[in-house]
């Protein structure tokens, strides 16, 4: 069923600094002149390096191995054949995951001391096991919802944790909002539309804002900080940053869900600058000017994510 081992790896900051300042020397002088510890940047290359050979000898399993350098990742086409292995952060994951087309994602952490890998259950010296388990087909798994936002012309965006939609600086965006039967135009810093996955992120710092001006506002009950959105969740949640109402601007359509099914449409007002990126990568995205209009929702396909060695019914794996 399995052809090939996909090893998704990232530079890491000592090697991005010393692009940039052409030497090893170079980088420390601009390190330690600024006050930092270079020795820190030395330690993590060297602990991701480490984990890099540990997973590439854990991994001789007989099938063919491609390594993989994440700036490649958008281009590169994942065949249904391919079992992905991620070298950690988090984000990294994220990132992969909208692009692997579904296939099994194992994620493993380089440097459990300091990445705390949420998404990266994995240590190096297990990733045979996990991929074994996968070759098996006895892994454990999780399906994460992943949303989508498709435009007019058809161009398309997934997203793993949230989608921004807004402008591209720091000025107000206009559009115009459908939520359900509801519908409105905006003046705003943006619309976010958040996953399960994503929900304890950016939109957490949303639901946080909330809270906080409730409490200063003496509001009555008790505000969440966040939303009770499990990665499996068919819906997605949207909210509306810091909405203007004005003689030609409302802020009703402030938050709400996208069921399953369902959509949230936008139409922009925007005569440049629009855009439309997803999971805080503002150099991946779609422009979101005049005539444009974006349809988000939950996307058809999925993220499979490896989370234990043996599978387990879904319900036990909704709180892994």
């Amino acid at each position: 069923m399995f052809e090939k081992l996909v090893v998704v790896t990232r530079r890491t900051r000592l090697e991005e600094l010393v692009d940039r300042f052409n030497t090893r020397g170079q980088a420390k002088f601009y390190i330690e002149r600024v006050g930092s510890s270079f020795a820190d940047y030395e330690a993590e290359h060297e602990a991701y390096h480490r984990a890099l050979v540990l997973v590439r000898r854990e991994l001789d399993l007989g099938l063919p191995r491609q390594l993989l350098d994440r700036s490649l990742v958008p281009t590169y086409r994942f065949a249904p054949t391919d079992v992905v292995v991620v070298l950690g952060q988090d984000g990294l994951v994220a990132n992969v995951a909208k692009y692997a087309a579904g296939q099994p994602l194992v994620g493993v952490n380089p440097d459990p001391e300091r990445i705390d890998g949420i998404l990266l259950p994995w240590r190096p010296e297990d990733a045979r096991a996990a991929v074994r388990a996968v070759l098996d087909g006895a892994a454990g798994t999780r399906s994460v919802t992943l949303a989508e936002a498709v435009l007019n012309d058809r161009q398309r965006l997934l997203a793993f944790n949230d989608l921004f939609i807004g402008a591209r600086t720091h000025v107000s965006a206009r559009y115009r909002i459908r939520a359900g039967e509801r519908v409105e135009a905006q003046s705003s810093s943006g619309v976010l539309v958040s996953t399960g996955a994503g929900s304890t992120g950016w939109m957490s710092s949303v639901f946080n804002m909330a809270a906080g001006v409730a409490a200063f506002l003496g509001g009555a009950g008790r505000v969440q900080h966040r939303a009770p959105l499990e990665w499996e969740d068919p819906r997605l949640l949207y909210a509306v940053r810091e909405p203007f109402a004005s003689r030609h601007s409302a802020a009703g359509v402030v938050a709400g869900w996208i069921p399953g099914g369902g959509e949230l449409v936008l139409e922009s007002h925007m005569p440049t600058g629009g855009v439309i990126f997803s999971d805080g990568i503002e150099a991946d995205f779609l422009h979101f000017n005049a005539g444009a209009v974006a349809r988000v929702r939950a996307a058809r396909q999925r993220a499979t994510l490896v989370v234990s060695r043996v599978a387990a019914e879904p319900r036990a794996l909704a709180h892994a």
